[in-house]
């Protein structure tokens, strides 16, 4: 919507709007010739007609509308620049009265997301001038404009102490002599605004023009005067040994959470590390004593699960909780979400203090310590590669070298779903690993543009019945993968099926434990939960899956040498734990088959354990 539809919108009275518009169409298709007055009388109007719009929007909304409309036509040529027009426009707004404050915010504002939009040297400059002669005239009284319009023209307009000696000298030779009386002019206006105790001021002009003045007085003033955010402001300006000052006077006025926010802003926790524990330590007290301590137990226990997206809710924005929850995250080695928490909730930096300082409070060593352990890395398995498959001719090479193993794991993810009484999302990605190889399907792809390749594909892999197939808890995954590919027959019959944790006894801690158990090291389940439909997925997510499935084949590798000493594939398939193969299920008739339990001291043929079914 164009500058003169809105003015008609805003207008309640028919021929009124009419004329208005016409004025509006006229004047603000090209402001080559309109004056800073003309501009600010429709402007006026229109802010007026929007102030008295009983529509459902915010004052704010339509605020931000006209704020837009002023950064658009301030391209449509206004003389003689737009920046000079602007601070042409600051001098004579006090003249509107009750609405020069209102359009004075309206027009910077403006002026400021104009400036955004483009490279314009020569105005700005000029208008530098322009807007330092305005800021005399306010200091001075000629022209009326509050304080935090001050502090806006001078930051808008970027105004240094060299555009007060040229406007200070005029035409004259500029020397030292001028340079230091324009200093002297901004420090007695500064003077006079901390005199009067307008410190947010003062401390805006002390940043704009870099006064070296003031000092720890000035600080003990604004907060004896508890104007606490001046005096944070002034300190961060002045660098450390001031918000050493800041953060000790806190600390005398027990204003501990606010000492401790100080210190984590500014990573000081080297300067004072003292300070910054007794202050975590009084700050925690305080929160146990109105019932609002952190509950670091529960969160912990959900990312051991890998639940991060459900951790995070619980915390509630908390940044405490927040900031453990990166620790936790830190110590699991899961660094894309250390990142996603810290680009999330502004943290950063928060990761490098951490790790330069290695300073964290005694509760939350105490909770993270549990997640510090060795985790098996898939190179320790000696695997040649993952390998990601989304193609035709991926699929058939993969189902190729998948058809010559003997022993093969099987494993899948799906992106979780918190809703309650809400279905399961779609199984991603399905795994598929030898001793050697481990490839990773994404289903939801090939399932689309192949889904009859990846019928026969797979059919050729669970179907048979001499390839036997690990999984870990596989009804599970067997249920998952029928109730997301319900049309593929693939899904619905599987041959040689061996659920390794019923090789061993009292099986503790899930496959991570069981693999802790067998190989030594547990597994790293912190991205159990991630988005596993996100394109692509990153390395850790690869491996993390790849290592699920590949896990598989070594821990029964292993487990079953350890019974029988065998070493072979071919021979693993005659041993003792043999009769927890599951030769034949059928998913449609929901009936499992095992394999019949021979003699003492006979074992069936490999071939024979297909045709072996024993109804559970």
């Amino acid at each position: 919507m164009g500058f003169e539809e809105r003015v008609a919108e805003l207008h309640n009275n028919k021929d009124t709007t009419q004329e208005a518009r016409t004025i509006c169409m006229h004047s603000y298709s090209n402001l080559s010739c309109v004056s800073p007055v003309v501009f600010l009388y429709l402007l006026k109007e229109c802010y007026a007609y929007a102030s008295m719009d009983k529509s459902t929007l915010t004052a704010t909304t339509k605020f931000h509308a006209l704020q837009q409309r002023v950064q658009q036509v301030l391209h449509n040529t206004p003389q003689p620049g737009p920046a000079v027009f602007i601070a042409q426009c600051l001098y004579v707004l006090p003249l509107f009265g009750s609405y020069s404050e209102g359009l004075s915010h309206l027009i910077i504002s403006g002026l400021r997301r104009f400036l955004k939009s483009g490279s314009f040297e020569e105005d700005i400059m000029e208008a530098r001038n322009v807007a330092a002669q305005l800021f005399l005239n306010i200091v001075a009284g000629f022209v009326n404009h509050d304080e935090r319009i001050v502090i806006k023209v001078l930051e808008v307009f970027d105004i240094k102490l060299t555009n007060i000696e040229t406007v200070m000298c005029g035409s004259a030779v500029k020397n030292d002599s001028v340079l230091d009386a324009a200093k002297k002019f901004v420090e007695g206006y500064i003077q006079h605004l901390m005199d009067s105790r307008s410190y947010a001021t003062a401390v805006a002009l002390i940043k704009q023009f870099s006064i070296q003045t003031a000092g720890h007085p000035f600080l003990l003033e604004m907060l004896k005067t508890k104007q606490f955010k001046a005096a944070e402001t002034y300190a961060m300006h002045k660098g450390t040994d001031m918000l050493c000052l800041l953060v000790q006077e806190y600390v005398n006025m027990n204003m501990i959470k606010s000492a401790y926010d100080v210190i984590k802003k500014n990573n000081l926790r080297q300067e004072f590390p003292d300070i910054y524990h007794k202050c975590k330590e009084r700050f925690f007290h305080s929160l146990k004593v109105n019932g609002n301590a952190p509950n670091f137990s529960s969160l912990k226990k959900l990312a051991e699960k890998g639940c991060w997206d459900i951790a995070e809710v619980k915390t509630n924005s908390n940044r405490e909780l927040i900031e453990y929850l990166v620790y936790l995250a830190m110590e699991a080695g899961y660094s894309e979400k250390v990142d996603e928490l810290c680009d999330r909730y502004s943290l950063e930096g928060f990761v490098k203090a951490q790790a330069k300082s290695g300073l964290a409070s005694d509760e939350v060593q105490a909770e993270i310590s549990p997640l510090s352990c060795r985790y098996l890395n898939i190179n320790e398995l000696a695997i040649e590669g993952i390998i990601w498959v989304d193609e035709v001719n991926g699929l058939r090479n993969a189902t190729c070298y998948l058809e010559g193993c003997k022993v093969v794991g099987i494993d899948c993810e799906w992106k979780p779903n918190y809703e309650k009484g809400s279905k399961p999302n779609k199984v991603s990605i399905l795994q598929v690993a030898s001793d050697k190889r481990a490839f990773v399907f994404d289903l939801i792809k090939l399932a689309t543009d192949v889904p009859d390749v990846l019928d026969n594909c797979f059919t050729g892999i669970l179907h048979s019945s001499r390839i036997l197939k690990l999984g870990y808890n596989f009804q599970c995954d067997v249920n998952q993968l029928t109730q997301s590919y319900g049309e593929l027959k693939c899904f619905k019959h599987y041959e040689m099926l061996l659920d390794i944790q019923n090789m061993f006894r009292e099986p503790r801690g899930g496959l991570s434990g069981l693999a802790k158990k067998v190989l030594g090291a547990g597994l790293n389940k912190t991205r159990r939960n991630s988005n596993w439909e996100q394109r692509p997925l990153s390395q850790h997510q690869l491996e993390y899956a790849a290592l699920d499935a590949a896990v598989l084949v070594h821990i029964f590798s292993k487990g079953s040498n350890s019974q029988s000493g065998t070493t072979s594939p071919e021979d693993q398939a005659k041993n003792g734990w043999k009769s927890y193969i599951v030769a034949h299920m059928d998913d449609k008739t929901k009936k499992v088959y095992k394999v019949k339990k021979k003699k003492k001291n006979t074992a069936p043929e490999a071939d024979d354990l297909s045709k072996t079914k024993l109804k559970m």
